[in-house]
């Protein structure tokens, strides 16, 4: 499978300069596998390069809660190719770390498995509250996002972590089963799908958020003023690439763009007119996501409306920013 890269095959990577310590993480996600190499010095984190390959660890799972065996397979390869990678930098350690779909399973010991005789390095699996945790620390890596109350939103392929916080400070933080591959998975559709498909994962999205989020996240919520919403994760990146056209990764241009409530319903009503062979062409958006990012578009539509926000601020900081941070 070809690999998503955010650094151009054709640049030579630099050794690291002395007194900094390059490290790389390998998230292990139900849609992709990610890396990212980063050069550390007191604390501030500078990417070398990043890589994503979907391998989708979560196909199929929803149905079992067991992870399949040619899903495993393809996840241990793209991992230990990375490991590859990321030692071919330099990179002094290497962490790797599985998220949701590796954590519900019943079977998590044969990825756990497979991934260390494939890679010779071990894995590990997180908690939706550490996965809170981490999102939150690495969004706050960047000094123009401490100024306001945030609400961030980790969307993945499995689940979506909300986390509520100020100044470095966390109020709220709660890993919820919503995400792009299950709800793929469990609310089948057309290609190209219906307006009544849509309209009913609309309706399934906010009964979800009214009846599971609403009622934990309200109360910190309405306790703080002007709170900024946030979006880290592989559907922010998408969207923003979509706005501006980008064929090509430009964080400075991704993480200065604001999407509005309006222009997330527009690309929610425009992907889901669209058969899969359009979506696959759109500028920005890679055709191997072309089926989640109907799911993941619409669950921002959801939760905008859900909890009244009119913009939503786009982060290329996260997870894995916090990672290397602690290897």
């Amino acid at each position: 499978m070809k690999e998503e890269s955010n650094v151009p095959a054709s640049n030579k990577i630099p050794a690291a300069k002395k007194g900094v310590d390059r490290r790389a993480v390998i998230d292990v996600g139900t849609n992709s596998v990610k890396l990212l190499v980063a050069d550390i010095k007191k604390k501030h984190v500078e990417p070398i390069l990043e890589k994503s390959e979907q391998t989708r660890l979560g196909r199929g799972f929803y149905e079992t809660h067991r992870l399949q065996a040619d899903a495993i397979k393809l996840t241990a390869d793209a991992v230990a190719e990375f490991v590859k990678t990321a030692r071919s930098t330099g990179a002094a350690s290497i962490r790797i770390i599985a998220t949701s779909a590796a954590r519900d399973a019943k079977n998590p010991q044969d990825l756990i498995t497979a991934i260390e005789t494939r890679a010779h390095l071990p894995l590990e699996v997180i908690s939706g509250e550490q996965e809170a945790e981490l999102a939150f620390r690495g969004v706050c890596t960047d000094a123009k996002l401490t100024r306001s109350p945030l609400l961030i939103l980790d969307v993945g392929g499995g689940s979506t972590e909300f986390i509520l916080g100020e100044d470095g400070h966390q109020q709220f933080r709660e890993s919820f089963q919503l995400g792009t591959v299950r709800l793929l998975e469990q609310l089948p559709h057309s290609d190209p799908p219906s307006h009544d498909e849509l309209e009913g994962c609309r309706v399934w999205l906010r009964h979800f958020l009214h009846e599971r989020v609403a009622p934990k996240l309200l109360p910190a919520l309405q306790a703080k003023a002007k709170v900024k919403l946030v979006g880290t994760g592989g559907t922010t990146t998408i969207l923003a690439r979509m706005q501006h056209c980008l064929d090509t990764f430009d964080r400075d241009m991704i993480e200065s763009t604001p999407l509005s409530r309006s222009e997330i319903q527009a690309h929610v009503e425009k992907l889901w007119r669209m058969p899969l062979k359009e979506r696959q062409n759109i500028v920005g958006l890679p055709p191997k996501r072309a089926d989640v990012i109907l799911f993941g578009t619409v669950i921002f539509e959801a939760i905008m409306e859900q909890f009244n926000f009119e913009e939503l601020q786009v982060s290329m900081r996260g997870l894995r920013y916090a990672a290397l941070l602690e290897n």
